[in-house]
């Protein structure tokens, strides 16, 4: 957050009009073409910069004036901060069709270095990149004048191998893999000197230098790192700390080309790694080929790191440090190893023992990760087993740091990007979702998109029916972990065990509660357990009710239906039938166990309807094999109310898929049973009560009905007259006060059009049977989908056939 006067400024910034700015300009050009630049042209500067940096649409500067800024920017006799202002100024208006810059004469080092930052904004239209990317190596490569250092140079080099790796030659990355390797290993271990002020008192025998220390305070005996202490830093030390910096990128954008397989070679691996181990401890390792040799350097300068790491430091600022030092040494091995396997036993090694020195510190969680990564790459050709690294991980870090949001995120996006790798190689992976899940629990709006792609790795059919469960408790699940940090966060004196005769009073007491204790356990397990049986999470449900309005519950109910409809998608992808009517029973199930939020049960409702369409398509012989389950389900009239969406599809699956075209094992006797069921459904809700109000259901449910009643009827006849004289009674139904008291009149309009639509189509069995019970060869055909789309159309032509126009008289 800005502070009020920076809000200030930043508005006035956004408002001048270009009139304004254009006098503005005006003014600055004067001074700068005024015999001295002194505070009044930095400070007109400062605010031209403010202005063209503060909107979102590039402000329009004169020609003339851009040209005058280049000129004042390259000038010798410009002050240091007019020429970085200029160069910020030209940045803000890139790409500038009005450039003249060039980098190949600048021989100053800072110059060369603004000069490549406003030439590398432009969006290397004129092949900027690699015209700075020649420069900066050309300079690099020749002894630098006395005044001049690199230091400046690196940050450039490092945008040109982010920007265009390829512009650098074979030759170029040599020479500068040649200078990074000595940065890297033999930059002074004394400190710098103070910059004398120049004052009065200032004195002119200065104090030797001391040399530099490590974290803790002892004098450092190897060599420098970014981990090293000093009061002053020597020139050589920040070309050490910058080729530390971009020594990651170096080495994935460089590091391996030009290199031979161990299959190409003409020395067998065992050769290349005593070869390897020979060169680390020779004094003759400058005789390595440049890449070879920076490799070697940044593996010592990696080991020397992560030693460094295990010093307890005088300054939190430097344990922060040294955390962030520890993450990237780790996973530059992981880079080396990759590019020359030779160094990977003695990394691996080396890493198992700093696993084993940190993963009980959760401070170091972070850490953990590359190290994870290092094995996921590298165990199987080391022959480690890396099992316990990966339990650790998935097991211990999710459960204590779920509600730590940098680290959730880092975490699942490792596990997203190692997926594959996982699934591969560990079955951990899959067993962990139940804890994987509190990140998303805790964290969800940002971790969506991640889940999004991580789910479909965690779904097998060993994992979907758990899977199912917690995907609809997941809102249960965030105020799990809200009431377990809370629990946590309390005194040890108040932590005491709940009296077990005495009923908790808030869900703090139930957390620690006897009679929800498992509970709890359960939903907060670490790992699968499919043995487990989810209903014990009712009286759960029921309890942690009174947080069903905290925000982060629900913006975390906000994201199961876009789960949901994922999760189905991906089962469909390999679920048998078993496994489908396991979970259209449990849908059903569930329907009556979520948690209390309305529009969370809606949302719900509205995935778990869809879906099933979806499960009968894909088995239809699931209407015949759980009919039982069906039929007490479609035989609650609750449902109807509570559950609309859901038992709509129920009984529109009922009318498409009980039919012996799709499962030669339907009945007569089931089919009647269904009809007799539904029949007195339709009955229930729309029978006339003259001593009681009406109750009011969804128009689309007594739709359903009808059709699915007339689809059962034309596959055993004996039941049309039966329907017939119900539909014949829906116009009496329609015009009885007490209903049109209840529903509106294009709702009812429509029952009475579909019923006398429904009830001609009946007239013609032989049209009615083909139409709703088609031939097993015609069954899913084009030309019987076709009929179906063109139903509604199909059923008003036969009731324009059935039903003379008005007037017309039979002859």
């Amino acid at each position: 957050m800005f502070t009020a006067a920076a809000e200030s400024f930043l508005k006035q910034a956004r408002e001048i009009q270009e009139e304004e700015l254009r006098r503005f300009v005006s003014r600055v050009a004067a001074l700068l073409q005024g015999p001295e630049l002194g505070p009044e042209a930095v400070d007109c500067l400062q605010r031209l910069h403010l202005t063209v940096a503060a909107t979102k649409y590039p402000r329009k500067l004169d020609g003339k004036f851009v040209e005058l800024l280049q000129t004042v920017l390259c000038s010798s006799k410009c002050p240091e901060q007019i020429q970085v202002l200029c160069a910020a100024i030209l940045r803000e208006m890139s790409p500038c069709n009005d450039l003249i810059l060039s980098c190949d004469e600048i021989q100053d080092t800072k110059l060369l270095s603004l000069v490549s930052s406003v030439l590398l904004a432009q969006g290397n239209k004129k092949a900027e990149v690699s015209a700075v990317g020649q420069r900066i190596v050309k300079v690099l490569e020749r002894r630098l004048p006395e005044g001049q250092s690199a230091q400046y140079l690196l940050p450039v080099l490092s945008n040109v191998i982010s920007l265009s790796p390829e512009s650098l030659t074979e030759e170029q990355t040599n020479v500068v893999s040649r200078k990074m390797a000595d940065w890297l290993r033999y930059a002074s271990i004394q400190q710098g000197v103070a910059q004398p002020s120049g004052g009065f008192f200032s004195n002119p025998r200065t104090r030797q230098p001391g040399p530099v220390t490590e974290v803790d305070g002892a004098v450092a005996t190897d060599f420098f790192t970014v981990l090293s202490v000093g009061q002053y830093y020597t020139q050589d030390q920040w070309l050490n700390v910058q080729a530390f910096s971009m020594l990651r990128n170096w080495l994935l954008s460089y590091g391996g080309k030009g290199l031979k397989t161990p299959n190409s070679d003409d020395k067998s691996g065992m050769d290349r790694s005593v070869m390897s181990v020979v060169s680390t401890t020779s004094t003759s390792s400058r005789l390595l080929p440049p890449k070879e040799r920076l490799r070697e350097k940044a593996f010592e300068y990696c080991q020397r790191l992560i030693e460094q790491s295990n010093r307890r430091p005088l300054k939190k600022d430097d344990g922060d440090l040294q955390k962030a030092c520890l993450i990237e040494a780790v996973t530059i091995m992981d880079i080396i190893c990759k590019q020359d396997s030779s160094y990977m036993y003695r990394a691996a090694s080396f890493l198992k023992i700093l696993h084993g020195r940190i993963c009980g510190d959760a401070t170091y969680a972070r850490a953990l990760l590359p190290i994870a990564q290092f094995f996921l790459n590298h165990s199987k050709m080391a022959a480690v087993d890396s099992d316990a690294i990966y339990k650790h991980l998935f097991t211990d870090i999710p459960a204590q740091l779920f509600h730590n949001p940098s680290l959730a995120f880092e975490f699942v996006q490792f596990c997203k990007d190692n997926s594959q790798l996982f699934t591969e190689t560990s079955s951990i992976f899959r067993q962990s979702f139940p804890n994987l899940f509190k990140f998303l629990a805790w964290n969800s709006p940002p971790l969506i998109s991640e889940f999004v792609d991580l789910l479909p790795f965690l779904l097998d059919a060993g994992t979907a029916i758990e899977i199912f469960h917690l995907l609809l408790d997941l809102p249960c699940l965030t105020a799990a972990l809200d009431i377990q940090l809370r629990s946590t966060a309390l005194p040890t004196s108040e932590r005491a065990a709940s009296d077990p005769a005495v009923k908790p009073a808030t869900c703090l007491e139930a957390f620690r509660h006897p009679l929800y204790k498992s509970m709890f356990q359960y939903l907060l397990r670490t790992k699968s357990a499919p043995e487990d049986a989810p209903e014990r999470l009712i009286p759960l449900r029921q309890l942690l009710g009174s947080l069903a309005s905290s925000p982060r519950v629900v913006q975390c109910a906000e994201t199961v239906p876009v789960l949901l409809e994922l999760f189905f998608r991906v089962v469909a992808e390999f679920a048998d039938g078993p496994l489908i009517n396991q979970l259209v029973v449990l849908l059903l199930q569930r329907s009556d166990q979520l948690y209390e939020i309305p529009a969370f049960k809606d949302d719900v409702y509205r995935v778990l309807s869809s879906q099933l369409v979806m499960l009968c398509k894909l088995h239809p012989a699931l209407i015949v094999e759980l009919s039982k389950e069906i039929l007490e389900f479609s035989g609650t009239v609750s449902n109807i109310q509570n559950k609309e969406a859901i038992f709509t599809h129920v009984v529109w699956a009922i009318g498409e898929y009980m039919s012996v075209s799709y499962d030669k094992r339907c009945t007569v006797e089931q089919i009647n049973r269904f009809f007799e069921t539904l029949e007195a459904m339709l009955f229930e809700i729309t029978q006339l009560r003259p001593l009681a109000s009406t109750s009011s259901y969804a128009p689309r449910a007594i739709s359903v009905l009808m059709a699915t009643l007339t689809k059962l009827a034309a596959r055993s006849q004996d039941l049309i007259p039966r329907v017939s004289m119900f539909l014949s009674k829906m116009r009496t139904f329609v015009q009885s006060p007490a209903v049109t008291s209840v529903y509106c009149e294009e709702d009812l309009e429509e029952i009475l059009i579909r019923a006398t639509e429904l009830m001609n189509l009946l007239k013609m069995p032989s049209v009615a049977q083909f139409v709703f019970t088609p031939p097993v060869d015609v069954a899913s055909t084009r030309f019987q989908r076709e009929v179906n789309d063109s139903l509604p159309f199909a059923l008003r032509i036969v009731t324009h056939l059935l039903e003379p126009a008005p007037g017309c008289m039979p002859g």
